[in-house]
Formats: structure tokens, C-alpha cells, sequence
């Protein structure tokens, strides 16, 4: 059996080999645990020191901390160099290519929703128009009642509107944006507000319908405004909107809020009215409904019928959207498909 200055020597040599070939801090660590941890053999021998013979301590103390000190020295040694290899190895990971092409990032654009609505207020504020704004929670009042909707309307159906409670309503259009307008500037004349917005009806949800989508209704009351008023007004938005050449149309139709109303049609913009499948042949395609202030509801908005008149016209910008760009689906505008996005 190897005296303890001999077994002292010998761990010196096996730890400095040891050392000196480790390349990893899991090893090393493992490797100074193994002979400078508490239990490790040459600490072990160190504090066995006063069970030795009175004439062998001195000198194996001595080698003793001798070797500790070495074997210290060594661990130090190989942390340096083992934490040096590892952030050369980084370094290269890291390294970057400064002749390597350049990139860039795409900037984001206005969905065409969005597009299609700025482009209309553009033109409606251009005209002296000012846009106002709703809740989307509406009292059935404001959205029925006040709208001259009688209560056996089937717009009041629970299989067409989302109603909250008995009186609340997610709105069905944006017609009460012009309502609340009225009565919080009556008797003020004249009245020329917007009032886009997201509307919600219960409903399918196929090719041309979705239970939410957004409208843009549009009203002006003062005196003496004649229906040659709306149309001349619909002419000169249709052409901004469509291009000059384009022919507008109107035909008869029923709204409870407007009397007389009427669906107002443009030429087809696929085959410039020649007729075409986009069209179903007619020439001609629907984009919004129109007509003069009913005169309940203008009553309703604190202004005398006796006085005044007006008229009001609203349109869905889904509708449009897809009538400027041929798109078929309206579904396509709400699927974030990046590759249908970026061809509009």
C-alpha cells in the first residue's frame, strides 16, 4: 500500500493529466469534485493528516499543499480554456456574412376593406360631409322604433338580429348613427353626417353574406333638399368612386326609414354595361340603397317635416370592395390569406 506522500504524488499526476485533456465543463467540474471536493482523495488525505504517525505529518502536509495548489492551478487552467474554445465556437455560429445579399421587410398595407372605406369617406367629407360615429350595442329604439320599424318588422325576428337582451341589439345598420346625430344637434340645419361602421345580422354565411360586415350610410337634412338632390349627389360619387364613365340607375324599392326609396344600380364594371356573367347579363349592378327621410323619422331626430326634408343613402363596403376588385367570395376578405391580400 502506498505511503501518503507517494498516493499524494500520484493523484498529482493522474489530475494534471486529466486536466489537461478535458474540453468540457460538465467533466471538469466533475473531475474537481473528484479530487478537491470535500470528499474528494486528495482533500480526503489532507484532513487524515492528524490520524498520521507524529514524524510523517510534516512532510505530507507540505507535499500535501503542494499538490492541492498545483492541482487548483490546473482546474483554473482548464475552465479558461474550455470557456475560451466555447466562445470561439459562438463567435463562428454568430458570425455574419457582411457580403451576403441584403433583405428586407415588407412593409404592411391597409386591408382592402379599409381601402375601399378611406376612399369613400375621401370623397363623402369632400363633398362637406363629416363623419360620426355609434355604439354597436343599440337600444331597440335607436335601431328599430326610432328608424320607423314597425314592431312586426321582420328585421325585429330573433332569426335576424342578435339581440342581447329584450332592449339591446347588436345594430343592424348604421342608420341610428344618424339618428343620434340628429337629435344631438336639432334644430341645427344643415345636417351632413356619415356614419360608417360595423354592423351584425344573423343570417347565412355563404358566397355573398356574413353575419358581421360594415356599412356606410350617409344623411343630409336642411330645407328645400329635393330627391334631384340625392340623385345629382349619387351620380358624382358613383364617377369618383367607379371612374367617369360609369351610368347610375334607379329603381323603386321599399325601406321603412326612407319614402321613396330606391335601389341604385351602376353600370357593370366587367363589361361596361354591355351585360357579362358578373352582371347576370343586365348591364347593370346593385351597390346601395337610397331615398328621401321618412318623415317619422326626421320627427324622431327633433326636426318638423313641415320644414325640412332630406335624404339618405347607405352602402356595404364588403360589397363595393368586391364590385372594384371581381372578387366572388366575400368570405376571401375575411381569411387573412396572404396570397389573395397582396393581389389587391
Amino acid at each position: 500500500m502506498l505511503q501518503p506522500v507517494e498516493r499524494l504524488k500520484s493523484l498529482r499526476e493522474s489530475a494534471l493529466q486529466a486536466l489537461g485533456e478535458v474540453d468540457d465543463p460538465d467533466q471538469l467540474e466533475s473531475l474537481r469534485v473528484e479530487y478537491l471536493g470535500r470528499e474528494g482523495s486528495i482533500v480526503t488525505i489532507l484532513r487524515s493528516i492528524g490520524d498520521l504517525p507524529q514524524h510523517q505529518r510534516a512532510d505530507v502536509g507540505r507535499v500535501g499543499n503542494q499538490v492541492k495548489t498545483e492541482v487548483e492551478q490546473a482546474v483554473k487552467e482548464a475552465r479558461r480554456r474550455i470557456e475560451q474554445k466555447m466562445r470561439q465556437s459562438k463567435l463562428q455560429k454568430e458570425k455574419v456574412d457582411v457580403t451576403a445579399p441584403g433583405w428586407s421587410i415588407s412593409a404592411g398595407r391597409l386591408h382592402p376593406l379599409y381601402r375601399t372605406l378611406d376612399e369613400v369617406l375621401e370623397i363623402l367629407i369632400s363633398m362637406g360631409y363629416q363623419v360620426a360615429s355609434g355604439p354597436e350595442v343599440e337600444t331597440d329604439w335607436f335601431n328599430f322604433t326610432g328608424l320607423n320599424i314597425p314592431p312586426d318588422h321582420p328585421a325585429r325576428d330573433m332569426q335576424d338580429s342578435f339581440y342581447l337582451s329584450d332592449d339591446l341589439v347588436l345594430r343592424t345598420q348604421t342608420s341610428p348613427i344618424q339618428l343620434r346625430h340628429m337629435r344631438a344637434v336639432a334644430p341645427s340645419l344643415p345636417v351632413r353626417v356619415i356614419g360608417p361602421g360595423r354592423v351584425y345580422r344573423r343570417g347565412d354565411e355563404d358566397m355573398s353574406h356574413t353575419p358581421v360586415f360594415h356599412q356606410c350610410e350617409t344623411l343630409l337634412v336642411d330645407e328645400g333638399i329635393t330627391f334631384g338632390h340625392l340623385r345629382g349627389t349619387l351620380e358624382q360619387f358613383a364617377r369618383r368612386l367607379f371612374g367617369s364613365g360609369v351610368r347610375v340607375r334607379f329603381r323603386p324599392s321599399y325601406f321603412p326609414f326612407t319614402e321613396p326609396s330606391a335601389e341604385v344600380d351602376v353600370s357593370c364594371t366587367a363589361c361596361a354595361g354591355e351585360g357579362c356573367a358578373t352582371c347576370g347579363n343586365s348591364g347593370f349592378l346593385e351597390i346601395l340603397g337610397a331615398g328621401m327621410v321618412h318623415p317619422e323619422v326626421l320627427r324622431h331626430g327633433g326636426y318638423d317635416p313641415e320644414k325640412v326634408s332630406g335624404f339618405a343613402f347607405g352602402m356595404g363596403i364588403e360589397r363595393l370592395t368586391m364590385l372594384k376588385h371581381g372578387i366572388r367570395d366575400i368570405r376571401r376578405l375575411y381569411q387573412n390569406d396572404l396570397r389573395f391580400l397582396q393581389q389587391l
